[in-house]
């Protein structure tokens, strides 16, 4: 069974675009990114599927559960990161988690010191004495104390310094190892792109892709630079599918190239090949193009 399922879930602000007709779906052990620029719709989101906003047409469930109906046992066996996670000024990290575990019935606070010596967190100053990045670590404790069985996170590295951010992949990836499944809406594309399975890339309040990983990279467009012995026959390059925007400089050709490869071997086969380059986009670069229109037509949401 899914820990998330949405099916057409749309929240409209009077006439205000929020989102629409949202679709996917995350399973148990699974780290699902959930990317966007601001304004896209990820926070509404959500909002939406931690009851915080209710839908206006569609649905979302956790666990099997209905997110409105059922949303006091949802949130028993989930940890929530906020963007904009804060307590009172003068309340300390351990007072914090000792409310959220009376509140989820956890005796004592769970696994909070190790977590706590892990990311060098101090839980008995005042949050409103720390900087970003410690009250950022207070946060992570604070969504994971309890080993919850879905994690959501928004912007969960913000503030950490990179010795901290790598102790937060390693987490993540922990977390999914014991079952825990992770719905990671990020900025730090390439955070993404190292401990997501799958994505969804949200547009103007609708998806555009549901894809993995990997098939989302395999799909991308590559960089390619060829350097053949006999010139002249770079041209010829142009007519090769999934061949686009040649440029020609002396005996190297550059272009993208995108789909099957095989064509683009044949064509070099029968030349003096001394140099090939070819260079897989990153995520950010693939993330781009869904923003700037040339990313594949709008995907179905579905669980993919």
């Amino acid at each position: 069974m899914a820990v998330i399922e949405t099916d057409a879930l749309t929240k409209r602000y009077g006439s205000a675009r929020g989102i629409d007709c949202i679709s996917f779906e995350v399973e148990p052990g699974e780290v699902f990114g959930f990317l966007g620029s601001n304004g896209a719709g990820k926070t509404t989101t959500i909002r939406t599927l931690l009851d915080l906003l209710h839908p206006t047409s569609g649905s979302a469930r956790l666990f099997g559960l209905d997110s409105h109906r059922d949303s006091v046992a949802i949130r028993a066996r989930l940890g929530n990161l906020p963007g904009d996670f804060g307590y009172g000024k003068e309340t300390t990290g351990r007072q914090a988690l000792a409310l959220l575990a009376r509140l989820r019935g956890v005796d004592g606070l769970g696994r909070a010191e190790e977590l706590a010596a892990r990311f060098h967190a101090d839980l008995d100053r005042p949050l409103g004495q720390l900087s970003r990045g410690n009250r950022q670590k207070v946060g992570l404790i604070q969504a994971t104390f309890h080993r919850p069985e879905l994690l959501i996170l928004d912007e969960p590295t913000g503030g950490l310094d990179p010795l901290m951010q790598e102790e937060f992949l390693a987490l993540v990836g922990a977390e999914r190892d014991r079952g825990c499944a992770v719905f990671f809406s990020s900025h730090e594309l390439d955070e993404v792109e190292r401990v997501c399975d799958r994505v969804a890339i949200i547009r103007e309040g609708r998806l555009v892709a549901v894809e993995r990983i990997s098939d989302l990279l395999g799909k991308a467009r590559r960089k390619v630079s060829v350097q053949l012995a006999d010139p002249p026959a770079l041209r010829a390059l142009s007519t090769v599918a999934g061949v686009s925007g040649l440029e020609l400089s002396g005996d190297r050709a550059s272009f993208g190239f995108a789909g099957d490869i095989d064509p683009l071997v044949a064509a070099l086969a029968g030349h003096h090949l001394l140099d090939l380059e070819v260079s897989r986009p990153t995520l950010e670069e693939v993330f781009l193009t869904y923003y700037q229109g040339d990313g594949p037509a709008t995907a179905d949401g579905g669980g993919g």
